[in-house]
Order: C-alpha cells, then structure tokens, then sequence
C-alpha cells in the first residue's frame, strides 16, 4: 500500500478533561500511555476487520475512467476537500459528520470496516486525531491512501504555495507536515503580530505533546495544508483515471485558488487577544497574527486531564473579568467542565464566544464557505 503523508508539526494541541485523545500513531515511549484511551471498545477490532474482510470483496474497486471513484474519508472535513477535487466524478463517504460527534472518541462500526475495505482512495488526518480509521486503512486494499498528517519536525511559509518535490521524500510514509519541515512559521507581513513561540508557544503538556512540543493535529485550519491534500488527493484519483488527470488537477488548482482569497480574510482579522478553550483552530488564528493568552498551567492541565491549579483558575477568571481577553475560542464539541466554566464567565463579563468546529455543520459539504463562516464570526467579535 502506498501511501501519501502530508504533516504537519509546530504548534500545541489542547485537550479537556473528558475527552479522550491520542497523538501520533507510532512505536514510541508512551505510545500506549497516549491511545490506551483511544483503543476501540464498543466494537473489538478483531471482530471489526473480520465483518469488513466479509461485507467488502476488495473487487468492487473502481478505477476505469467511466467508473465513479469511491473516496472514504475519516471526517466531512477532509471529505469536502475530496469532493471538492474530485466533483462528480467521485462518491464520498465520510465516517464522522455529525456536528455534535467528537472524532477523538469515534469508535468503528464494521459498515466503517466494510467501507474503508472498499474504497478506491481512503483519506485522513493522521496523528492519532482518527486512529480508528488509520486502523482500518492498514487493513485495506486501497493502494490510494493520503494522510495530513503525522511526524515532527516542521518548517512552513504560509506566504509559498509552491512545495513542489519537497513532499515527496522516499524515507518512508510522509505526511504534508512532516515533508514540510521543522517549526519555522513566516506567515507574511501581518504588522504587529510577531508573537512567537517564547512568548505563548510553551503551552501544556498532554503526554508529551504540547505547545512544548509543537504538536497539534488539526491542520484543517491550516490553509496551506488543506491546498497540499488536494494536490495529492488529485494526484491519487489521476492515477485511478489517467484520463480525467486534467480535471482532476484543474480542480485542485480552483481551490487553491479559494484557498488563496480564504487567507486573504484571516490577514486582514484584527488585532486581539484570544482564550481558547481548545486549539483547535490554533493554525488559523496563529496565521491571524491573534494572541492566545491563555496561561500556560491552565493549558497543562486541560490537555493533560488534570485538575486545574487554583492559581491557574483564578488567573483565567481575572483576565476575562478584567477585560484582558477580546475573544473566547470555543470547540463545542469537546465539551468539559472546564470549557464550560470558561465560557460561563465569559458570557458574565460580555466577552465574545466564537465557536470553532472539528466538522462541517448538518447541510453544508463546501469547506471554503464553512470556514469563510467562521473567519466572519470571529472578525464579528474582535470588532465589538
């Protein structure tokens, strides 16, 4: 099996207390301690692989140019990408689209298995954010697999779309993030907003992998890497299709394209201060030039599940009572006491909540115009 990793590493990664989580998918001291919580319980493996092995032949894959691709993604995040390349020329199935679903905790069902077995090109995050179908995608037949990410090591211009045959080192399986190098942002020339890593890149330490360690896996918010998935993407499908190469590649370059206008938007966000509840729109609001002002125990002990410290409890309250936070970033869909609480208070001292997801909402498949949407909610809030 072949397959396409596109990583991305250098920036944290926050977790609340309930949520279960996982990292990155790989023999390394504390693996087992970082995914015991992830391994799937509901439906043992095992007996998952064995109800795919028997509900999908692996014969039904498609590939002639006048056959419909089928494309299995792990979320509708990353299936919108692909329908977005691969337009009627490719059936999309998403395992994760409900709004209220968090991905971390997603456990397989064997229609999943059955699903992924039979899929033509299977796409994920990578990271250990949806180990459930990296698990099934080493079980698969697909020769088409493409990962965003997994790794360390990162070095990204946002200003540079042009990555060209860095990604396509042969060390092994790669991701975007991983091809693209250490932890060395240049996000253009958004005045006033070099905040670097010294200041609050130091944030948290969830088994390892922290602002310290420069992990986060949501790299949907990260523009630069959704434009790196679609070129592969399109490379996949134009090898199912030679013929429909063209398109395929037409296609990608389109949304780039929109892509490109999407960061237009985020350099033109205002100045703020931010407290996230969860990085998980930590790219995107790092490109924005924002600064997370959240304190670094307080991020320690979310991400690693811990009690917050009374101190790191009460600098939070004082800074959003105190007017010293613009804007609260809010994952609804990691849900905690703790997040809870942060947004209360902010709700108390007339501190915006904007609401950054893991998914697209019920009824919309088109990635540029979900995230568009959320870009205006938090340009709405930082303007009040």
């Amino acid at each position: 099996m072949r397959v396409v990793r596109l990583e991305r590493t250098g920036a944290p990664a926050v977790h609340g207390p309930r949520r279960t989580t996982s990292r990155l998918y790989r023999a390394q001291a504390g693996w087992w301690q970082m995914n015991k919580a992830r391994v799937l319980t509901a439906v043992p493996m095992a007996f998952v692989l064995a109800a795919a092995t028997a509900c999908g032949s692996g014969d039904d894959a498609q590939g002639g140019d006048g056959d419909t691709i089928t494309v299995v993604a792990s979320t509708n995040v990353w299936g919108s990408v692909a329908k977005a390349v691969g337009g009627d020329r490719v059936e999309v199935k998403s395992l994760v689209d409900d709004p209220s679903a968090d991905p971390h905790s997603y456990e397989a069902t064997a229609e999943d298995a059955a699903d992924v077995q039979d899929g033509d090109v299977l796409l994920y995050n990578g990271g250990g954010y949806d180990s459930y179908f990296e698990r099934l995608a080493e079980q698969a037949e697909s020769q088409h697999v493409v990962v965003a990410y997994e790794g360390e090591g990162h070095s990204h211009d946002h200003g540079d779309h042009d990555h060209g045959d860095e990604h396509g080192d042969g060390g092994g399986p790669e991701g975007v993030r991983s091809q693209q190098g250490g932890d060395d942002h240049d996000h253009g020339d958004h005045e006033g907003h070099d905040h670097g890593d010294d200041e609050h890149g130091d944030e948290g330490g969830h088994e390892g992998h922290s602002y310290a360690d420069g992990e986060n896996e949501h790299v949907w918010y990260d523009l630069d890497v959704v434009s790196e998935v679609a070129d592969k993407v399109a490379t996949e499908l134009g090898e199912l299709q030679p013929n429909q190469k063209g398109t395929f590649d037409e296609n990608a370059e389109k949304f780039t394209q929109r892509l490109e206008e999407l960061e237009g938007k985020v350099d033109e966000i205002p100045d703020g201060r931010v407290l996230a509840t969860e990085p998980v729109a930590h790219y995107l609001l790092e490109q924005a030039g924002l600064e997370d002002v959240t304190p670094k125990d307080y991020t320690r002990a979310v991400e690693g599940e811990t009690d917050v410290p009374v101190a790191a409890q009460q600098q939070v309250t004082q800074m959003v009572s105190g007017g010293d936070v613009d804007v609260v970033v809010n994952n609804p869909q990691t849900v905690t006491s703790v997040t809870e609480q942060l947004v209360t208070q902010a709700g108390q001292n007339n501190v915006p909540v904007v609401e950054m997801t893991e998914t697209l909402p019920q009824g919309q498949d088109d990635y540029v115009a979900w995230m568009s949407g959320q870009i205006d909610e938090l340009v709405g809030a930082l303007d009040k």
